[in-house]
């Protein structure tokens, strides 16, 4: 029995193709990484790019920004076209090397101070109370409509002082955008996307420019932070929509996705859940290990600038590295029970949040909406149960719920 399942384990890694994603594998892509870790930790694919799965491996790239460039002119390219989305992905922090990687990040992380951050939390957990006031009063609810995609919104929003009116189309922007990053892209995935960072620019383009007529307090207003630099350091006009846009959209799906995925879970392991409830203060790990168990973010990329060796098989340089971080965080040379949810877990050094020069620039900001929107609805409601079919977005990189229907009692 064993050999059949090792056999069948290894038919599975070896027929895997980024390039052609399987049915099912968006709902369940944990069987498959299995596989990749014990068969096929360095994956090749038939278009020359490389898939690596394990931990060890994805931490020695986050550390290398010589070796493993986070530029993807060269990959985006012949995806995109000379389009708007193109000029996006070409432009923001996440897919940049130094120097002007190093430039963004100072003026970004001027912006998201701890003082600002901590300048927000009672505002969230006004919002958090508020929305969890209306689903009390509702009782049959969507927990992604209704709660987990509300509050990055509206936590984004409040960061760059956007007024409540105008966050309407926040969300379907960013999904468009996201969207155009999946390993495979239709038409219309392109062409929604390409409008998408159209209308974003032009609106943010207008704030930005209202912004500038009556300037915010640069101690919690992110605009008026980016717009006037950091110690000498400016952003281009371009630099600067871009990468308000790549923060409204970096701090609002893969939040969603961290809260929906952790309400799911708990439903999943219901001892989890009651072991949470008895105590609160568990909370901070609890994130991390969400974070982990379920990473909203499943796929990173690189390129190689030179020759380098895993597993004793040489990539040769220009390769295309997919970063299987879903994988990763399920390794178990580095997680004991890796398929097992545990909320107390530690040491849990999981690659959620990347690491090295790109250690995601908001991971305070999503740990502090994770904790409080978590904590304050098991609080609320400790027996909530599922209420009909949860349906996942689909998505490959990005892993999350479109819709996770429950009853809150």
């Amino acid at each position: 029995m064993q050999a059949e399942h090792e056999t069948a384990d290894a038919i599975l890694a070896d027929e895997f193709d980024i390039g052609a994603i399987p049915p099912g594998f968006a709902d369940d892509p944990f069987p498959t990484y299995r596989a990749l870790l014990r068969h096929a930790p360095v994956k090749r694919f038939a278009d020359g790019s490389v898939m690596l799965s394990c931990y060890s491996d994805l931490a020695r790239v986050y550390r290398d920004t010589k070796a493993f460039s986070s530029d993807k002119k060269v990959e985006f390219l012949p995806k995109f076209g000379q389009t708007p989305l193109y000029e996006h992905h070409t432009t923001s922090l996440v897919f940049n090397d130094p120097p002007l990687h190093t430039r963004v990040r100072k003026i970004m992380m001027g912006a998201l101070t701890p003082r600002a951050i901590s300048a927000m939390e009672p505002g969230l957990i006004a919002l958090v109370d508020g929305l969890l006031d209306r689903m009390e009063e509702r009782g049959s609810v969507d927990l992604i409509e209704d709660y987990a995609s509300a509050i990055p919104v509206e936590v984004i929003g409040n960061l760059f002082v956007m007024p409540h009116e105008e966050r309407g189309p926040l969300r379907d922007w960013s999904l468009a955008i996201l969207g155009a990053l999946e390993p495979t892209l239709s038409p219309e995935q392109h062409e929604r996307g390409n409008r998408a960072v159209i209308e974003f620019k032009a609106y943010l383009a207008d704030l930005a420019a209202r912004r500038r007529a009556t300037p915010g307090d640069p101690a919690t207003d992110v605009l008026t932070r980016l717009m006037a630099g950091n110690e000498g350091e400016q952003l281009s006009d371009v630099e600067l929509l871009q990468n308000c846009i790549f923060i409204l959209n970096a701090g609002h799906e893969t939040t969603t996705n961290l809260i929906g995925n952790a309400l799911h879970e708990l439903l999943q392991w219901p001892d989890e859940k009651a072991r949470l409830h008895a105590d609160p203060a568990m909370i901070d790990t609890a994130v991390d290990e969400f974070l982990r168990f379920q990473s909203p973010n499943q796929l990173g990329n690189r390129m190689t600038t030179q020759d380098v060796s895993f597993d004793g098989k040489t990539i040769v340089a220009g390769t295309r590295i997919h970063l299987a971080i879903g994988a990763a965080n399920r390794d178990p040379a580095q997680f004991d029970q890796p398929d097992r949810l545990d909320l107390a877990r530690k040491p849990n050094r999981h690659l959620a949040f990347a690491q090295g020069p790109h250690l995601c620039a908001g991971f305070s900001l999503a740990r502090m909406e994770g904790r409080i929107a978590i904590s304050r609805f098991l609080e609320r409601f400790p027996n909530y149960r599922a209420d009909g079919a949860a349906r996942r977005t689909g998505r490959v990189r990005f892993r999350g719920f479109a819709n996770l229907p429950a009853r809150v009692i």
